[in-house]
């Protein structure tokens, strides 16, 4: 750009930032249609049984009662498609598979009319034992996934029969048990859906980070009756994984909106949203290091047992996203199960798999570097893996010993002691720890339509949504660097599935996937005005060579002239010109390389002596994460993802009562991060473009590991491993040696 600076990597604000905080952004809840209808749901309390009945009875006296569904009185079929999601479908029999089950629907004239009818329905059950303990259910069946690697692998140098041998062989060996609760999403906008039926034609506005698969399931889920479903998500109030597909509530607002024929509100409660919608399981992993006096790595194994509840959910993998791709060793050992319980739904949470991988094995590379008398860091740095330790591929780019350099160096790690319990500050125990993070660089197939309007603005469309990333943001970045205009000038439009398909809102997919596509229909649409100079009589240009013709910084130019688009279009009286691209994952391409981000923690902790109070009072966080489109989105969203970590680390859980009730299910009982709890977070990232993808996602890294480092600085600090998170008061108040 010749005349104005490009907007890629500088601090941009949000396009759509005043609407939100203006409280203008329209948010499921927050529309309002003709002749709407409100519904509430029933769940259950039981884990695990039958329904025996049903009594609405007081449920239908309630002024502005409409009508109320169960097993006995469905809406209408529904079916639990193949594909990810529940394995069964809403309100079709009597069978209560979790605590919190959707069991019945009320629909009312308002929200309040539907809400107490919802609680005067009374439901009996016959109950019977759940499973809802990993302990009297290990081991688990292997945790094989379609499309993924097996759940065992298993790599020797020839010498060794086993990896017990290997690590046998070894001159230090470490063995660390982990374990990692349940965590919920807890989204600030609550779950929900409003239907409306138009003829054959269902119009579905909900928090989706699909909007296009969205539409397909719930179509599939209502046995495609409607000849089409359109989902509309143009403001989303969170997800973190939890609105990657239509749960159950999503499902009967449609069904109810289909059957009786009028729009249907439904919003889920902050409790519901607990059992209702997937959380992330919980695991139990077991890391055995093996390694030289000096901290070389000689073996790897790392197994894990995870919940998977019956009603289906995220198979967790976290070794394979873990100890596969981080640190060099010659022998390697992964071993992964998944434990059936009568639990509610699992599912995909920020950074799925690695969250609770990288806690495993950065805790274990903590307690190698006491064992070996290594530096932390150093002892990382030794062990810098070139080549992926299970696949042999190298690294499209890797830059991780670089940031644990400069983290190291902007922290101050030099000035830690060797020994734990090195420094005392009044009432204080001061300690520091570090991790690493790997995360998938993931990308995806996408389409991307560019339209130029007479008015000098340019429309950037994709069925993507926005859940608060900065996606619409990206997509006004991404077409102004390309066309040359600023940024207030490029409307984005996504959020519907309408729209050319984008790619997934999850796995840190987004920016690596779309910005490409953006530019490639960019320079289509530029392609098809050069063509309109040249053809249309009204042209100044009409008749020219279009090779002679160029375009850039807005304008196009040739034959001793230039004109913006938009003069041209209104000159020619069009009102617009459009260009289409997309984008298709190459195999062969994706096959020669491993695409990750990376990144380095850093945290000094206080834990008080006397009470065992634990604080995180610093936090240092470098990511190698290729090209930054948005410094500004950046730096928030690795903020963000340190805090999920140290939610994870020190407060996040949801203990499963023997009869299947989850303990914590409400935002009074589940704690999550305050500010109070979180200090200023220095935010570094080294910002080398990737030769293979350019940008890279950067949504999920801050996450893994962020935790570990966590645990690690608590070490430190007391000489207290505590190996089960999270880490609690209470566990700091014991002797070391007893976690």
């Amino acid at each position: 750009m010749a005349d104005l600076v490009s907007p890629v990597g500088r601090d941009i604000d949000r396009v759509e930032g005043r609407l939100k905080v203006a409280g203008a952004a329209e948010y499921s809840a927050d529309r309002r249609v003709a002749g709407m209808l409100y519904a509430a749901v029933v769940t259950s309390t039981i884990g695990k049984g039958a329904i025996t009945g049903i009594d609405t009875a007081a449920a239908t006296a309630v002024p502005g009662f409409v009508d109320v569904f169960h097993h006995a009185r469905p809406l209408m079929a529904l079916a639990a498609p193949p594909g990810p999601g529940e394995n069964y479908a809403p309100l079709q029999d009597a069978l209560v598979r979790f605590h919190g089950q959707i069991v019945a629907l009320v629909v009312a004239e308002s929200p309040e009319a539907a809400r107490d009818a919802a609680s005067l329905v009374s439901v009996t059950y016959r109950a019977e034992p759940p499973r809802t303990s990993m302990d009297g259910n290990m081991p688990g069946v292997p945790a094989n996934t379609p499309n993924l690697p097996p759940a065992m692998v298993t790599v020797l140098e020839p010498r060794f029969p086993t990896i017990d041998a290997a690590l046998a062989a070894s001159e230090v060996v470490v063995r660390s048990t982990t374990r990692t609760p349940v965590q919920h999403h807890v989204a600030m906008e609550p779950h929900g859906a409003l239907a409306v039926r138009e003829g054959d034609a269902l119009t579905v506005y909900t928090g989706a980070q699909m909007p296009i698969v969205q539409a397909t399931r719930i179509r599939a889920k209502l046995r495609n009756e409607p000849a089409t479903v359109r989902v509309l998500a143009p403001y989303v109030g969170g997800a973190f994984g939890s609105r990657a597909q239509p749960w159950s509530d999503v499902v009967l607002a449609a069904a109810a909106a289909w059957t009786l024929r009028r729009p249907v509100k439904l919003i889920l409660t902050r409790e519901q949203v607990f059992t209702v919608v997937g959380h992330r399981g919980e695991v139990r992993q077991t890391v055995r290091l093996g390694a030289s006096r000096d901290g070389v790595l000689t073996a790897v194994a790392h197994e894990s047992d995870a919940e998977l509840p019956f009603v289906s959910g995220w198979p967790m993998r976290p070794a394979d996203d873990t100890s596969a791709v981080t640190y060099r060793t010659p022998n390697l050992h992964i071993a992964q199960r998944l434990v059936m319980l009568d639990r509610p739904p699992t599912w995909a949470m920020r950074a799925p798999n690695e969250a609770a991988g990288a806690f495993a094995l950065e805790t274990a590379m903590d307690e190698l570097a006491v064992a070996t008398g290594v530096d932390p860091v150093e002892l990382r740095l030794r062990n810098s893996a070139t080549v992926a330790p299970a696949t042999g591929l190298p690294w499209s780019s890797k830059h991780l010993d670089e940031a644990f350099r400069v983290g190291a160096r902007r922290f101050g790690w030099s000035a830690r002691r060797a020994r734990p319990r090195p420094r005392i500050d009044g009432q204080w125990l001061v300690g520091v720890g570090t991790a690493a993070a790997v995360y998938p660089a993931n990308r995806e197939s996408s389409s991307v339509r560019v339209r130029l309007c007479a008015d000098d603005t340019a429309v950037v469309s994709t069925s993507i949504s926005d859940p608060g990333t900065g996606a619409e943001t990206l997509l006004a970045i991404a077409g102004a660097d390309v066309l040359g205009i600023t940024v207030r000038r490029v409307r984005p439009e996504l959020g519907d599935s309408l729209l050319p398909p984008g790619p997934p809102v999850a796995g840190s997919s987004v920016t690596a996937s779309t910005v490409p596509t953006v530019a490639a229909a960019a320079r289509n649409a530029t392609a098809q005005l050069i063509q309109l100079a040249v053809t249309h009589a009204r042209s100044p240009w009409h008749g020219a060579d279009p090779a002679g013709l160029s375009f850039a910084d807005g304008r196009l130019r040739g034959n001793g002239r230039a004109m913006t688009f938009g003069r041209l279009l209104s000159t020619v009286g069009a009102e617009d010109v459009v260009g289409q691209a997309q984008t298709v994952l190459d195999p062969v391409k994706a096959g020669q390389f491993m695409f990750h981000s990376f990144g380095a923690h850093f945290c000094e902790v206080r834990v008080n002596r006397f009470t065992g109070e634990p604080r995180v009072t610093r936090f240092t966080t470098v990511v190698d994460g290729g090209r930054i489109m948005n410094t500004q989105a950046a730096h928030s969203q690795i903020v963000g993802g340190v805090i999920f970590g140290i939610g994870q680390a020190l407060l996040e859980h949801d203990p499963v009562e023997p009869g299947g009730r989850p303990a914590s299910a409400n935002l009074a009982d589940y704690m999550v991060p305050v500010n109070a709890d979180i200090p200023p977070i220095d935010v570094h990232w080294l910002d080398h473009p990737d030769p293979e993808l350019g940008a890279r996602g950067i949504g999920e890294i801050g996450t893994v590991g962020s935790a570990a480092a966590v645990g690690n600085a608590v070490f430190d600090a007391t000489g207290i491993r505590v190996r089960e998170l999270p880490i609690t008061l209470d566990r700091l108040l014991l002797d070391p040696g007893e976690h």
